[in-house]
């Protein structure tokens, strides 16, 4: 498998917060739950779980929305869309894949909350959870993606 071609930049519909990834994804992800439908306004959230070390804020400065407490949703100020979650505790900070500049190749690796989804939606994702997967799985599915996922660029 070829290696990342890092960095990656992403933004906001208004572009007025940026951000910048450097190191390689732990995971993509659908998730279904009635939180991510509602705050996407759509079927699920579509997601890329980047090392907290691999990612930065380079322009602007995003707000708290959403829920208020854990975990926290970052959205833009000006045009107020949905960049991405820092789950407290957890090591990885979960961008909205479709505001990186070039997402055309984000295929869901995984799928929660399916319990949830909507009856019509699905994704190709290889791996399905009725909530989030188990603790104990993480390392597998990470492994595994960094073995089988495709590299953009």
């Amino acid at each position: 498998m070829s290696e990342w071609n890092l960095p990656w930049q992403g933004g906001c519909r208004c572009n007025q917060v940026r951000f910048e990834i450097k190191l390689p994804p732990l995971l993509t992800m659908a998730c279904h739950c009635t939180g991510c439908q509602r705050m996407s306004a759509s079927a699920f959230s579509l997601s890329v779980a980047i090392p907290t070390a691999g990612f930065g804020v380079t322009t602007g400065e995003p707000v708290i929305g959403g829920l208020h407490g854990n975990p926290r949703h970052f959205f833009c100020p000006h045009c107020l869309t949905w960049m991405f979650t820092r789950p407290d505790g957890l090591d990885f900070v979960n961008v909205r894949a479709t505001l990186l500049d070039n997402s055309r190749w984000v295929t869901p690796f995984i799928e929660t909350y399916t319990s949830e989804k909507l009856p019509w939606a699905g994704t190709p994702a290889v791996h399905k959870y009725d909530a989030f997967p188990p603790p104990q799985d993480y390392g597998r599915l990470i492994a595994e993606f960094a073995a089988s996922s495709p590299r953009p660029g």
